[in-house]
């Protein structure tokens, strides 16, 4: 069952006591570009510079009701771990974050500079998802999964927000990772009763989502091989596949060029930094540019966290 209108604002109210709400922009060299009215949602401007923060404020604030001593552990490729970092130690609880091998070296960084535990363990996400699951019940941690009732509630108040200043979007494309952001993207949608299609984006090397979406139920793949970490997801959340299933008009995919070629563009329209995450709506809408012309559309730019080499590295490619 999908958040209330009240639980939603209620979660926003915890989230906005800890942070700002992030603005949205109309770009005109965007517009021009994609041949229609383009709102960007910058969840890159939040404290941790994606939007996952926003859920880990709500959960933060549920856990540490309980008044539990244990602390949590969890998986990531960067931005979830970044978000439970920053509200474990607002909350005064220890965290542990499992990343897999190679991941961003800079996200590393970012969580251990807010007082993170760093493991690194398996080949992907899945991988290193199983191993913090295995050391929760070995060593007494609360492991907190990057899809959960509370994290949908927070990340959607950027959702909250996004519609309450443009309400008469006719579609917002969202990337889906684990699922929380699209989630509360139809969570919030529903509650205010608006009738905006909400379109899911993947990478076409990670489509878990898209074939899951395609069959009905959830289908796992045997690898999520994209650059674009936050999107790296190969085996899908049933919860999260349900919620999408119902409320989503379509899931796109989109190319490891296509992506790269929308951070590109993120940068010569707006000199916004966006990561391949953040960047896949922005791509899906370019890519379906012919069907969107002359319409009201969201992207929200989940993220900008991405390590220097590689985002110099993919201008450079331009």
């Amino acid at each position: 069952m999908l958040p209330t209108l009240d639980e939603l604002e209620a979660a926003a109210a915890q989230v906005h006591a800890v942070m700002s709400p992030t603005l949205q922009y109309n770009w005109p060299l965007l517009a021009a570009r994609c041949g229609c009215n383009v709102w960007v949602k910058h969840e890159n401007h939040t404290p941790t510079g994606a939007f996952k923060v926003r859920g880990g404020i709500t959960f933060m604030n549920d856990f540490a009701k309980d008044g539990s001593d244990a602390g949590i552990i969890s998986a990531t490729r960067g931005n979830h771990g970044q978000s439970l970092g920053f509200a474990a130690r607002a909350a005064g609880v220890a965290a542990t974050i499992v990343v897999p091998e190679g991941n961003s070296t800079e996200k590393n960084a970012a969580m251990e500079a807010l007082g993170a535990n760093l493991v690194v363990h398996g080949h992907d996400f899945d991988e290193a998802r199983e191993y913090a699951d295995e050391m929760a019940a070995e060593e007494g941690l609360a492991f907190v999964p990057s899809f959960h009732p509370l994290l949908i509630q927070g990340v959607a108040s950027y959702a909250l927000e996004l519609m309450s200043a443009v309400p008469d979007l006719d579609t917002i494309y969202v990337p889906i990772g684990l699922g929380s952001g699209i989630c509360g993207v139809i969570a919030a949608r529903d509650a205010l009763n608006l009738r905006t299609d909400v379109v899911g984006v993947v990478s076409e090397n990670a489509p878990a989502y898209a074939l899951s979406f395609e069959a009905g139920k959830p289908v796992p793949t045997n690898s999520a091989d994209t650059f674009a970490d936050g999107v790296a997801c190969r085996v899908p959340d049933p919860a999260a596949v349900d919620i999408i299933n119902k409320g989503a008009a379509r899931i796109v995919t989109v190319g490891e060029a296509e992506i790269k070629a929308a951070m590109r563009a993120y940068f010569t329209d707006t000199h916004n930094l966006a990561e391949g995450a953040g960047a896949v709506p922005l791509a899906a809408l370019i890519k379906e540019k012919d069907s969107m012309l002359g319409r009201k559309v969201g992207v929200v730019l989940t993220g900008g966290n991405i390590d220097t080499d590689l985002y110099t590295a993919i201008l450079s490619e331009g």
